[in-house]
Protein backbone atom coordinates (compact mmCIF):
# COMPACT_ATOMS: atom_id res chain seq x y z
CA UNK A 1 0.00 0.00 0.00
CA UNK A 2 1.01 3.27 -0.68
CA UNK A 3 1.29 6.54 0.50
CA UNK A 4 0.99 9.54 -2.08
CA UNK A 5 0.99 12.37 -0.44
CA UNK A 6 3.56 15.10 1.23
CA UNK A 7 3.19 15.30 5.18
CA UNK A 8 3.48 18.14 7.18
CA UNK A 9 2.55 17.88 11.06
CA UNK A 10 1.20 19.87 13.62
CA UNK A 11 4.32 21.62 15.63
CA UNK A 12 4.62 20.50 19.07
CA UNK A 13 5.28 23.88 21.64
CA UNK A 14 7.12 23.20 24.13
CA UNK A 15 7.72 26.29 26.75
CA UNK A 16 10.84 26.40 28.28
CA UNK A 17 12.24 29.02 31.00
CA UNK A 18 14.40 30.02 28.22
CA UNK A 19 12.37 30.38 25.68
CA UNK A 20 10.93 33.52 24.01
CA UNK A 21 8.58 34.53 20.98
CA UNK A 22 10.71 34.11 18.04
CA UNK A 23 9.23 30.71 17.16
CA UNK A 24 6.22 33.12 16.31
CA UNK A 25 8.00 36.46 15.20
CA UNK A 26 10.36 35.07 12.95
CA UNK A 27 8.63 31.69 11.85
CA UNK A 28 5.02 32.29 12.23
CA UNK A 29 4.13 29.57 14.66
CA UNK A 30 1.17 30.15 16.40
CA UNK A 31 2.44 30.60 20.67
CA UNK A 32 -0.10 30.77 23.12
CA UNK A 33 2.84 31.74 25.72
CA UNK A 34 6.29 34.26 25.93
CA UNK A 35 8.77 31.31 26.83
CA UNK A 36 8.32 28.70 24.16
CA UNK A 37 11.81 27.42 23.76
CA UNK A 38 10.65 24.91 20.64
CA UNK A 39 8.86 23.79 18.15
CA UNK A 40 9.20 20.17 17.76
CA UNK A 41 8.84 19.46 13.84
CA UNK A 42 8.76 16.15 13.41
CA UNK A 43 8.73 13.49 16.55
CA UNK A 44 7.83 10.05 17.78
CA UNK A 45 9.16 10.33 21.23
CA UNK A 46 6.93 9.31 23.65
CA UNK A 47 4.15 11.77 24.84
CA UNK A 48 5.30 14.02 21.70
CA UNK A 49 4.04 12.08 18.78
CA UNK A 50 3.45 14.09 15.53
CA UNK A 51 -0.17 14.60 14.09
CA UNK A 52 -0.49 15.29 10.83
CA UNK A 53 -2.45 18.70 9.74
CA UNK A 54 -2.67 18.31 6.10
CA UNK A 55 -4.39 16.02 3.58
CA UNK A 56 -6.21 12.91 3.26
CA UNK A 57 -4.48 11.79 6.52
CA UNK A 58 -5.16 14.70 8.54
CA UNK A 59 -5.34 13.93 12.33
CA UNK A 60 -3.41 10.49 11.99
CA UNK A 61 -0.36 9.95 14.53
CA UNK A 62 3.27 9.51 12.72
CA UNK A 63 3.27 6.30 15.16
CA UNK A 64 0.17 4.98 13.01
CA UNK A 65 1.33 5.79 9.69
CA UNK A 66 4.49 3.81 9.90
CA UNK A 67 2.60 0.91 11.50
CA UNK A 68 0.61 0.81 8.20
CA UNK A 69 2.66 2.07 5.59
CA UNK A 70 6.04 0.57 7.15
CA UNK A 71 9.11 0.85 4.57
CA UNK A 72 6.59 2.64 1.71
CA UNK A 73 6.99 5.59 4.20
CA UNK A 74 10.38 5.00 6.04
CA UNK A 75 12.43 2.89 2.95
CA UNK A 76 12.94 -0.34 3.20
CA UNK A 77 16.74 -0.02 4.93
CA UNK A 78 14.93 2.56 7.46
CA UNK A 79 12.29 -0.03 8.67
CA UNK A 80 14.53 -2.53 8.25
CA UNK A 81 17.09 -1.12 11.19
CA UNK A 82 14.37 0.80 12.84
CA UNK A 83 11.20 -0.80 12.94
CA UNK A 84 8.70 1.48 13.75
CA UNK A 85 10.48 4.00 15.68
CA UNK A 86 11.16 7.24 13.69
CA UNK A 87 14.27 7.63 13.58
CA UNK A 88 14.71 11.53 13.82
CA UNK A 89 13.55 14.21 15.71
CA UNK A 90 13.31 17.59 14.21
CA UNK A 91 13.09 21.03 15.98
CA UNK A 92 13.29 24.86 15.76
CA UNK A 93 14.92 26.44 18.74
CA UNK A 94 14.42 29.60 20.28
CA UNK A 95 16.96 30.62 23.06
CA UNK A 96 15.84 34.13 24.19
CA UNK A 97 18.47 33.54 27.30
CA UNK A 98 21.44 30.58 27.13
CA UNK A 99 20.71 27.05 27.23
CA UNK A 100 22.34 25.24 30.03
CA UNK A 101 25.72 23.76 29.26
CA UNK A 102 25.17 20.20 28.18
CA UNK A 103 26.31 16.50 26.98
CA UNK A 104 24.21 13.79 25.51
CA UNK A 105 25.66 9.81 26.01
CA UNK A 106 25.93 7.94 23.24
CA UNK A 107 24.06 4.46 21.71
CA UNK A 108 25.74 2.45 24.11
CA UNK A 109 25.65 4.49 27.48
CA UNK A 110 22.00 5.83 26.38
CA UNK A 111 20.58 2.02 25.44
CA UNK A 112 22.36 0.61 28.98
CA UNK A 113 20.95 3.49 31.42
CA UNK A 114 17.98 4.72 29.16
CA UNK A 115 16.78 2.13 26.43
CA UNK A 116 17.24 5.01 24.29
CA UNK A 117 19.31 5.96 21.43
CA UNK A 118 22.11 8.30 21.97
CA UNK A 119 21.73 12.13 20.79
CA UNK A 120 23.75 13.14 18.16
CA UNK A 121 22.46 16.11 16.57
CA UNK A 122 23.40 19.09 14.21
CA UNK A 123 22.45 23.15 14.58
CA UNK A 124 21.42 24.92 11.65
CA UNK A 125 21.79 29.20 12.66
CA UNK A 126 18.33 30.37 10.85
CA UNK A 127 18.35 34.10 13.13
CA UNK A 128 20.81 35.41 15.30
CA UNK A 129 21.10 38.78 17.21
CA UNK A 130 24.16 40.77 17.39
CA UNK A 131 27.56 38.80 19.50
CA UNK A 132 24.80 35.68 19.97
CA UNK A 133 27.19 32.49 20.74
CA UNK A 134 26.87 28.87 20.79
CA UNK A 135 29.62 27.09 23.01
CA UNK A 136 30.75 24.25 21.45
CA UNK A 137 33.40 21.73 22.45
CA UNK A 138 37.21 22.31 24.54
CA UNK A 139 39.51 24.98 23.51
CA UNK A 140 41.91 22.45 24.67
CA UNK A 141 42.16 18.81 25.49
CA UNK A 142 40.84 18.30 29.10
CA UNK A 143 41.26 15.61 31.38
CA UNK A 144 38.45 14.82 33.83
CA UNK A 145 40.37 16.20 36.84
CA UNK A 146 41.03 19.77 35.05
CA UNK A 147 37.00 19.90 34.41
CA UNK A 148 36.05 19.29 37.54
CA UNK A 149 38.01 21.16 39.01
CA UNK A 150 36.81 24.63 36.25
CA UNK A 151 33.32 23.16 37.14
CA UNK A 152 33.25 23.23 41.18
CA UNK A 153 35.37 26.80 40.63
CA UNK A 154 32.79 28.08 38.41
CA UNK A 155 35.03 28.74 35.74
CA UNK A 156 33.58 26.20 32.97
CA UNK A 157 33.50 28.27 30.66
CA UNK A 158 37.00 29.52 30.76
CA UNK A 159 38.22 26.37 29.03
CA UNK A 160 35.04 25.81 26.90
CA UNK A 161 35.25 26.77 23.15
CA UNK A 162 32.96 29.94 22.03
CA UNK A 163 32.06 31.07 18.86
CA UNK A 164 29.89 34.04 17.96
CA UNK A 165 27.39 32.78 15.47
CA UNK A 166 25.41 34.17 12.02
CA UNK A 167 23.02 32.98 9.67
CA UNK A 168 23.96 30.31 7.75
CA UNK A 169 26.33 28.52 10.18
CA UNK A 170 26.71 25.14 10.53
CA UNK A 171 27.62 23.13 14.01
CA UNK A 172 27.78 19.08 14.37
CA UNK A 173 27.10 17.69 18.19
CA UNK A 174 28.32 13.94 18.28
CA UNK A 175 27.71 12.31 21.22
CA UNK A 176 29.79 13.81 23.97
CA UNK A 177 30.68 17.19 22.80
CA UNK A 178 30.00 19.75 25.39
CA UNK A 179 27.46 21.93 23.89
CA UNK A 180 25.12 25.30 24.65
CA UNK A 181 22.43 27.13 22.89
CA UNK A 182 23.53 31.22 23.39
CA UNK A 183 21.04 34.01 24.07
CA UNK A 184 19.72 35.36 20.79
CA UNK A 185 19.97 32.44 18.40
CA UNK A 186 16.90 31.07 16.31
CA UNK A 187 17.94 27.71 14.61
CA UNK A 188 17.05 24.34 13.11
CA UNK A 189 18.40 21.32 14.72
CA UNK A 190 18.31 17.91 14.04
CA UNK A 191 19.40 14.66 15.73
CA UNK A 192 18.51 11.59 16.52
CA UNK A 193 15.12 10.42 18.07
CA UNK A 194 16.37 10.59 21.91
CA UNK A 195 15.51 13.13 24.68
CA UNK A 196 18.57 11.95 26.64
CA UNK A 197 20.49 15.16 28.26
CA UNK A 198 22.65 15.75 31.00
CA UNK A 199 22.67 19.27 32.35
CA UNK A 200 26.23 20.02 33.71
CA UNK A 201 25.94 23.73 34.31
CA UNK A 202 22.62 25.80 34.28
CA UNK A 203 24.16 29.53 34.82
CA UNK A 204 22.82 29.20 38.74
CA UNK A 205 19.35 30.48 37.74
CA UNK A 206 15.96 29.74 39.52
CA UNK A 207 12.45 29.20 38.47
CA UNK A 208 9.67 31.26 39.07
CA UNK A 209 9.26 28.98 42.66
CA UNK A 210 12.96 29.54 43.29
CA UNK A 211 14.25 26.23 42.26
CA UNK A 212 17.19 25.18 40.32
CA UNK A 213 16.86 22.91 37.98
CA UNK A 214 18.53 19.42 38.06
CA UNK A 215 21.88 18.97 37.04
CA UNK A 216 23.36 15.61 35.99
CA UNK A 217 27.36 15.47 36.76
CA UNK A 218 27.93 12.26 37.62
CA UNK A 219 26.41 10.28 34.36
CA UNK A 220 28.08 13.09 32.95
CA UNK A 221 31.63 12.73 33.64
CA UNK A 222 32.01 9.16 31.16
CA UNK A 223 29.61 10.90 28.69
CA UNK A 224 32.06 13.65 27.76
CA UNK A 225 34.32 13.38 25.05
CA UNK A 226 37.64 15.89 26.70
CA UNK A 227 39.38 15.84 23.08
CA UNK A 228 39.47 19.46 21.34
CA UNK A 229 39.40 20.41 17.29
CA UNK A 230 40.82 23.08 15.83
CA UNK A 231 37.64 24.56 14.35
CA UNK A 232 34.21 23.06 15.21
CA UNK A 233 32.54 25.11 12.44
CA UNK A 234 31.48 23.29 9.60
CA UNK A 235 32.05 24.66 5.98
CA UNK A 236 29.82 24.06 3.33
CA UNK A 237 28.87 25.49 -0.43
CA UNK A 238 25.96 27.07 -0.83
CA UNK A 239 25.55 26.39 -5.24
CA UNK A 240 22.29 27.87 -6.03
CA UNK A 241 19.74 25.29 -7.08
CA UNK A 242 21.74 22.56 -6.12
CA UNK A 243 21.93 20.39 -2.72
CA UNK A 244 25.24 20.33 -1.32
CA UNK A 245 25.96 18.56 1.77
CA UNK A 246 26.62 19.95 4.57
CA UNK A 247 26.63 16.77 7.29
CA UNK A 248 26.70 13.21 6.70
CA UNK A 249 26.55 10.86 9.66
CA UNK A 250 25.54 7.71 10.55
CA UNK A 251 22.93 8.80 11.57
CA UNK A 252 21.25 11.58 8.44
CA UNK A 253 22.66 13.00 5.91
CA UNK A 254 21.64 16.95 5.92
CA UNK A 255 22.16 18.83 2.16
CA UNK A 256 21.81 22.62 2.03
CA UNK A 257 19.37 24.05 -0.80
CA UNK A 258 19.36 27.37 -2.09
CA UNK A 259 16.64 27.85 -4.61
CA UNK A 260 15.35 30.49 -7.42
CA UNK A 261 14.01 28.16 -10.03
CA UNK A 262 11.62 25.26 -10.43
CA UNK A 263 13.69 21.99 -9.89
CA UNK A 264 12.75 18.42 -10.88
CA UNK A 265 14.39 15.89 -8.30
CA UNK A 266 15.07 12.61 -8.57
CA UNK A 267 15.40 10.03 -5.42
CA UNK A 268 15.33 6.83 -6.76
CA UNK A 269 19.32 6.09 -5.28
CA UNK A 270 17.63 7.12 -2.12
CA UNK A 271 16.34 4.47 0.27
CA UNK A 272 14.85 6.69 2.68
CA UNK A 273 12.25 9.47 3.40
CA UNK A 274 13.21 12.80 2.75
CA UNK A 275 12.46 15.79 4.99
CA UNK A 276 12.67 19.63 3.71
CA UNK A 277 12.55 22.28 6.42
CA UNK A 278 12.49 25.69 5.13
CA UNK A 279 14.68 28.54 6.66
CA UNK A 280 14.16 31.26 4.10
CA UNK A 281 11.42 31.75 1.65
CA UNK A 282 8.19 30.07 0.31
CA UNK A 283 8.06 26.97 -2.12
CA UNK A 284 5.55 24.30 -3.79
CA UNK A 285 6.15 20.55 -3.29
CA UNK A 286 3.90 19.20 -6.38
CA UNK A 287 3.87 14.91 -7.43
CA UNK A 288 1.35 13.31 -9.97
CA UNK A 289 -1.59 15.49 -8.15
CA UNK A 290 0.00 15.83 -5.02
CA UNK A 291 0.77 19.31 -3.83
CA UNK A 292 1.97 20.92 -0.70
CA UNK A 293 3.15 24.64 0.51
CA UNK A 294 6.26 25.38 2.92
CA UNK A 295 7.16 28.41 3.97
CA UNK A 296 9.97 29.73 6.42
CA UNK A 297 9.70 27.86 9.43
CA UNK A 298 7.50 24.62 7.97
CA UNK A 299 8.91 21.39 7.71
CA UNK A 300 7.66 18.74 5.69
CA UNK A 301 7.88 14.85 5.04
CA UNK A 302 8.51 13.08 1.88
CA UNK A 303 7.79 9.29 2.07
CA UNK A 304 10.30 6.72 0.62
CA UNK A 305 7.89 5.56 -2.34
CA UNK A 306 7.81 9.21 -3.64
CA UNK A 307 10.86 9.07 -5.66
CA UNK A 308 10.20 11.92 -7.97
CA UNK A 309 8.58 15.69 -6.84
CA UNK A 310 9.39 19.60 -8.13
CA UNK A 311 10.05 22.26 -6.03
CA UNK A 312 8.62 25.37 -6.77
CA UNK A 313 9.76 28.16 -5.36
CA UNK A 314 7.63 31.24 -5.38
CA UNK A 315 10.86 33.30 -3.90
CA UNK A 316 14.27 33.10 -3.48
CA UNK A 317 14.49 30.16 -0.94
CA UNK A 318 16.78 27.94 1.37
CA UNK A 319 15.99 24.66 2.67
CA UNK A 320 17.63 21.97 4.36
CA UNK A 321 17.04 18.70 2.66
CA UNK A 322 17.55 15.59 5.21
CA UNK A 323 17.43 11.51 5.05
CA UNK A 324 19.20 8.55 6.29
CA UNK A 325 21.94 6.31 4.03
CA UNK A 326 22.71 2.84 4.04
Amino acid sequence: MKINQFLKFTPILKEKIWGGEKLKTQLGKKLTASNVGESWEISTVEDAVSIVENGALAGESLNNLIGLYKEELLGKSVYATFGTQFPLLIKFIDAKEALSIQVHPNDLLAKERHQSFGKTEMWYVVQADADANLIVGFKEDESPSSYLKHLEEHRLTEILNIDKVVKGDVYFIPTGRVHAIGAGVLLAEIQQTSDITYRIYDWDRKDSEGNSRELHLNAALDAIDYSSQESYKTDYLKEENTATKVISCPYFTTNFLPISQRLELDHSDLDSFVIYMCVAGKVRLAYQDCEATLQMGETILVPACIKTLSLIPEEFSELLEVYLTN
